[in-house]
């Protein structure tokens, strides 16, 4: 089952069903469990108005015993002998004992028949004795299900026994049943109810289901048709279209939309990388063939130093766009601990021929320890040095500070600045701001760029300032090391 409107309608569908019929269960067991406690509590009434006969000394042939209601009574002695029936109850089950035959008296052999009336017993005198005052057990009764024939009609019954004694002692057990009939009845129109009601309900939320997923998914199908578009195009200036809705799926149209145009961003900014690569390169190797070939036809003409020089420019060149080419594949920075204001003073003292001495400001007694590749770090700062010198008038000033968590190393020069509105812009790869200086003075404009890079994958920030008496201060921030 691939599609997701078919998996949302099915998973809602199985959710229901299986809600509904553990609602359904519930309703069945309380809706049964009530109607079995009315119909016990019909049947203990009419258990106690017997038993209220019997603890006032009725003789067994007067019990009024409600027959006519459809309600079967049974009395038994203390020993299950059945004393005395209800009219027309010719079968019963479920009160301890299942016979309906009244047991002969033990004192006269006397029997009552099944329509509980004595067939003797009567006094000497032929008078019954007066009746006395016994008691009933107000205790709750005993309660079960069984079956009962009366007048050839067998059904089941709720019996409730409550126990009566005599004003003589003797201890009767009142065995009375309610109809169970009703409660079979509703339970069954429930259930059948509910076995025609399910399938149509679950086929209604299946249905209802599957329209809703199919609605709520059709911009996703607009966005997919228009990826696949786009990638049959490659044309990454084309967007998906965004629903008006502010749900997941606008909200995942506008994410596409925002990686497509971070994508076509990557790719222009690709295409130009390669395009300006492309030109700077073909710069020093043109001016290195035509030395070269020079040299060849006219080796008095051949200008080693300029030559040398190209190469030199070319080899620095391709280090920078190995550099970032590595840094644009995610590779990661060293993790080893290194002093920043020593690789300061190292990295001033191997510049010789500098054209303005650099001042060093480095306190002493400060540890400037951070984590990171001492290669990239050292290039970082060459770099800021190198900027520096170019536009320097008459200094150049590098300091270490410690500063909120972390390291700074800042490089001042006393030149033109940067303006503000071009502080971000000088990051940017093959960028120079100077257009009337020429390559060979200004470089390629990759220099700021790696700067910006390796600070930034090493967790830190590289940034530009005006100074007040003019010139520039660039400040490298990195989090000083655990």
């Amino acid at each position: 089952m691939r599609s997701v409107r078919a998996r949302a309608a099915l998973g809602a569908t199985v959710v229901v069903a299986v809600a509904l019929i553990g609602a359904g269960l519930a309703v069945l067991l309380v809706l049964r469990a009530n109607l079995t406690d009315q119909a016990g509590l019909q049947a203990e009434v009419v258990a106690r108005e017997v038993a209220g006969q019997l603890a006032l000394d009725v003789p067994y042939d007067r019990l009024e015993m409600r027959a006519e209601e459809d309600n079967p009574v049974q009395v038994t002695d203390e020993d299950g002998r059945v004393v005395a029936v209800s009219k027309d109850l010719e079968a019963i089950s479920g009160t301890g004992t299942d016979q309906v035959t009244l047991a002969k008296s033990p004192a006269t052999g006397s029997t009552t028949g099944s329509d509980g009336f004595d067939n003797g017993g009567d006094d000497d005198d032929g008078r019954h004795s007066a009746p006395g005052r016994g008691e009933v057990d107000s205790g709750d009764p005993d309660f079960g299900n069984g079956t009962a024939t009366v007048d050839g009609d067998t059904a089941d019954y709720r019996f409730a026994s409550v126990r009566a004694t005599t004003s003589a002692g003797v201890t009767l057990t009142v065995h009375a049943g309610a109809p169970l009939a009703a409660e079979q009845e509703a339970v069954g129109s429930v259930r059948d109810a509910m076995l025609i009601g399910l399938p149509v309900l679950l086929l209604v939320v299946a249905g209802v289901t599957g329209l809703v997923t199919r609605r709520a998914l059709r911009p996703v199908e607009g966005i997919r048709r228009e990826m696949a578009a786009i990638t049959a195009s490659e044309d990454l200036s084309r967007r998906v279209p965004e629903p008006g809705s502010r749900d997941e799926i606008a909200r995942l149209a506008r994410t596409t939309n925002e990686t497509l145009t971070a994508l076509e961003a990557s790719v222009d900014r690709q295409r130009r990388f390669v395009a300006d690569a492309s030109h700077e390169l073909r710069s020093p190797i043109a001016s290195l063939r035509t030395q070269l070939e020079v040299g060849v036809a006219h080796p008095e003409l051949l200008d080693v130093p300029g030559a040398v020089a190209d190469t030199v420019r070319l080899q620095a060149l391709a280090a920078d766009l190995l550099l970032l080419a590595r840094l644009d594949a995610g590779e990661r920075s060293g993790r080893t601990k290194l002093d920043l204001g020593a690789l300061v003073h190292e990295e001033v003292s191997q510049r010789i021929g500098d054209r303005i001495p650099v001042a060093v400001s480095v306190p002493e007694s400060g540890v400037f320890e951070v984590a990171g590749s001492r290669g990239q770090l050292a290039r970082v700062i060459g770099n800021l040095l190198d900027n520096a010198e170019r536009h320097a008038e008459h200094a150049v000033t590098v300091s270490v500070r410690g500063e909120r968590g972390g390291v700074v190393v800042a490089v001042t020069d006393d030149g033109a600045g940067v303006p503000p509105e071009e502080r971000e812009r000088i990051f940017e790869r093959f960028v120079r701001l100077d257009d009337a200086r020429t390559r060979d003075e200004g470089g390629a404009g990759l220099g700021l760029a790696i700067a910006r890079d390796v600070a930034v994958r090493h967790g830190g920030r590289l940034t530009v300032d005006g100074v007040r008496e003019g010139g520039a201060r660039f400040e490298l921030w990195l989090p000083a090391a655990d």
